[in-house]
């Protein structure tokens, strides 16, 4: 059979912008709605899915181990739906990762309990989150590739920053809904049925997601024939086995940005309520605030990056967080004021790497791996460093070295840091590689 030539991408003219950012981060906005509610609603379901054990917990840490392995499929799923993206195109990936997420979700919303059906209640649970992780990892990996491929040449930091603006819209319609019920329902109402209607909706928002998906354009300007075979496919290791070094240089980009994303977005209300005696309540509030501005950060870091270039914005962040965590953690009061400006200085900083991450990751690889490129060794990376962050900080603290903990992220930023300034170069002026 012929082979043409190598798969290039679709120019950013022939798209409809408003109609490709839609379809990106709709999905987006979907996948972490969903991951954020299991969190959020792991207290009320844990004891209805789990055998009860001695005073109450072990149902819980049951919950939140499963919680762990589905962080665990992320690279797989970063893996293989990135090969089906440089395989089948990218729609086909963006399609099936949000099909994964409504299937996980509908599985959560309609689940037995133990009372029910004994331990095939947590079985299906843990399928569930595999099937969730799968489609998360994957997520990031297609909707980076199509976001950038999307975008006008001098707009990819802008289209770029919508990836975690999207997955903050996300992360509080879970926590909103999540707090309504809570506020509405009786304890019994929620623990019986409550927790399931914020898995139910997530299943409605994704055969939402899924129309308007039908709507946008392929990027990739060769899918066709890559389906038909008359385009070689790349194998699945490909990018690893071809592209080491950038391979290697996704991971040390994302280091610094991962632990940092997590600690001051997800971990940062237990620090100050554990560390600082920060009411629970008055943390959580602190937080919702601090989300809703680093959600309009976002765009406003991503334009500026078109305008000064990626390296300023990463250096910036990553030096920042370096030389202010210990100091601006150890600020930390028994009140809001103080949480509040350590966490909203943070978004700042912060917002400098997430608003470009997708756009820096995209410009490292050649279009023909770009999504299994970067859907692993991402993926890796945040399993490994960002994920666990809550993790190392409770570890820390039980062994009596919870202050080591600012030291730790510290060290980890620096990593990024000696990456941004001697293996990056700048890409944001320079055309994406074919």
């Amino acid at each position: 059979m012929e082979t043409v030539s190598a798969p290039t991408t679709v120019s950013p003219e022939r798209l409809s912008s408003p109609r490709q950012l839609a379809a990106a981060s709709v999905g987006n906005l979907v996948e972490w709605y969903d991951w954020y509610a299991y969190s959020f609603l792991a207290t009320y379901f844990a004891t209805q899915v789990f055998p009860k054990g001695e005073g109450g917990l072990t149902s819980l840490l049951d919950a939140f181990a499963v919680f762990a392995v589905g962080f665990f499929m992320r690279p797989v799923g970063g893996l293989l739906m990135g090969a089906v993206a440089d395989r089948l195109g990218r729609k086909a990936a963006l399609t099936l990762t949000i099909l994964l997420m409504g299937a996980g979700s509908l599985l959560v919303a309609v689940l037995p309990t133990y009372a029910q059906v004994g331990v095939l209640s947590p079985v299906l649970l843990v399928v569930a989150r595999l099937v969730q992780g799968l489609s998360v990892g994957g997520e990031f990996a297609a909707s980076t590739t199509f976001l950038v491929e999307s975008a006008p040449p001098h707009r990819r930091g802008f289209f770029s920053s919508f990836q975690y603006v999207s997955t903050t819209i996300g992360q509080l319609l879970a926590s909103g809904l999540a707090a309504v019920l809570a506020s509405t329902l009786s304890d019994d109402a929620m623990s019986s049925w409550g927790w399931r209607v914020p898995f139910a909706v997530g299943a409605l928002l994704s055969l939402v997601g899924l129309l308007i998906r039908r709507g946008a354009r392929e990027t990739l300007a060769d899918a066709d024939d890559l389906r038909s075979g008359r385009v070689r496919r790349p194998g699945l290791l490909d990018a690893l086995r071809h592209h080491p070094r950038q391979s290697l240089l996704i991971v040390g980009i994302t280091v610094a940005g991962t632990i940092a994303y997590y600690t001051w977005t997800t971990y940062l209300p237990t620090y100050a309520n554990t560390y600082a005696g920060v009411p629970k309540g008055t943390a959580l509030w602190v937080g919702t605030v601090a989300l809703v501005f680093f959600m309009v950060l976002n765009p406003l870091m991503g334009m500026l990056s078109d305008r000064v270039g990626r390296r300023p914005l990463l250096l910036t962040f990553a030096a920042a967080f370096v030389l202010l965590t210990v100091p601006g953690l150890a600020l930390l009061d028994d009140g809001a004021g103080r949480l509040l400006l350590v966490q909203g200085t943070g978004m700042v900083f912060l917002a400098m790497y997430t608003s470009i991450a997708a756009a820096v990751n995209a410009e490292v690889f050649p279009a023909r791996v770009r999504a299994s490129g970067i859907g692993f060794p991402y993926s890796l990376s945040v399993a490994l460093f960002g994920g666990t962050a809550p993790y190392v900080g409770t570890a820390l603290k039980d062994a009596g070295h919870g202050t080591l903990f600012p030291w730790y992220l510290s060290a980890l930023c620096l990593v990024s840091l000696v990456v941004y300034a001697v293996a990056l170069r700048e890409t944001a002026h320079r055309p994406l590689p074919a």
